[in-house]
This record gives structure tokens, sequence and C-alpha cells, in this order.
């Protein structure tokens, strides 16, 4: 499986995520070899962990927010020799390789060049707080991009693409901001774009660092301002 994988990169931002970030990323490596955690200016010991991980390291001197970490990821990625997907990939632990498997495999065989994870399908939503269910839901019902291009999670930051996608991203926005400008980015270069249903772990840890009421707050305030927007 890992040589199979050799020209895919996961992109990690990391912010604060010392006490889990090396296992997730040993694990994550099992399957693909190639990944760049970048540190957005974390106060603990991530970058410390990241290093004694399989993962390559890049560093933000200040927290600049997670659009810009992912960013700057995925110009890291673009860069190196083969590299021809791209996911972006949480560090806590929430996401699962297996389907980042499948998204690729959607890649590789299907004439798309980005595929968006999504918690609303196959039953799957019944794992997501309840809170953060019907801002995500109200979200989408806002976003006018979003239900055009066929959406029901554009909030999920489990994505995988290809480097058309890649050469061209440009993200601008910080925060939870960042999500709704990818989909802006979709629709604006007419990405061929699916859905893949993923399984999201909401374990004590992420739920607890996640602070998922102000994320909620945030999300749905972006979700506002932004995707009335055409």
């Amino acid at each position: 499986m890992t040589a199979a994988n050799s020209d895919v990169w996961l992109v990690v931002p990391v912010y604060n995520e010392g006490p889990v970030i090396r296992e997730v990323m040993t694990d994550a490596a099992r399957t693909f070899p190639n990944i760049v955690c970048v540190d957005d200016g974390s106060r603990d010991d991530s970058a410390a962990e990241i290093k004694a991980s399989p993962a390559r390291l890049v560093q933000h001197p200040v927290n600049l927010g997670q659009g810009a970490a992912i960013q700057t990821g995925v110009e890291y990625a673009r860069a190196q020799p083969g590299a021809a997907f791209f996911v972006t990939f949480d560090a806590d632990g929430q996401h699962q390789v297996d389907d980042v498997v499948a998204m690729i495999d959607r890649l590789r065989t299907e004439p798309l060049d980005i595929v968006v994870g999504t918690r609303f399908a196959d039953g799957r939503s019944e794992s997501v707080p309840l809170i953060k269910r019907i801002v995500l839901r109200t979200v989408v019902m806002l976003s006018f991009r979003t239900r055009r291009l066929g959406l029901s999670d554009a909030h999920n930051g489990l994505r995988a693409f290809n480097k058309t996608v890649a050469d061209d991203l440009d993200i601008r926005m910080n925060g939870m901001a960042h999500a709704s400008e990818f989909v802006a980015l979709i629709d604006h270069h007419k990405w061929r774009v699916a859905e893949q249903p993923v399984t999201i772990l909401y374990t004590d840890y992420s739920r607890a660092k996640g602070q998922s009421l102000i994320n909620g707050v945030n999300i749905l305030a972006d979700g506002m301002l932004h995707g009335r927007r055409r």
C-alpha cells in the first residue's frame, strides 16, 4: 500500500496537538509515507513531537490560522518531485486513513479534481454532536455555492485533490472562513467535485480541544457572511 501511495501528500495543519500528533502521524504514515505537518505557532511541544514522527515539519513562527497553514503545506507538497495528489488531514485523530484511501482511489479512477468528505451520508451524521450537526446543516442552507455544487458538508476538513487544484490553490482566509473560500475556489475554477462519505471520530480529546460551541458559532457566522455570495 505504501509504495502505491508515493505520489500522495498529506497536509496537516497543527496547533497545540502535542499529546496526539506523533501517534496520529505514525499511524497515517503506514499507508501514506509523505506527510507535511505545518506547526502554526504552537505553544506546546507539537514541533518536537512532529520531529519524532515520520512526518516532515514546516513551522510558522506565529499563529496565522488554519487556512494559512493549509496553504503553506500545499505549497510545500506541490513542490516535491512526483507529487500528484494532496489531502488536507486533521492532526487530532478525527480523520480515518481508510477514508483517504477511498478518496484517492476515486481521484485515480474517476474524472474528478477534488473529493470532499461528508458526514451526512449513510446515516453517519448520528455521530456528529447535535449542535455541530445543526450548525453545519444551516451553513449549507445559507450557501448558494455549496448547494449549487451539490455539497452537503462544506466545512469537512478532509479533502483530497489533484495537482490541478494544488497548483491553483490560493487560500487567503484564515480560521473557519477558509472552508467557504475552498468552496468558492471550486466554483470559480470549475473543478470537478464529488463527495465521499467519511467517518469522523469524535474522541474525548477532540471534543475538549475543539470547543465545538465556539467553533459552531464561528462556522455559522462565516456562512452568513460568505454563504450568499455568488
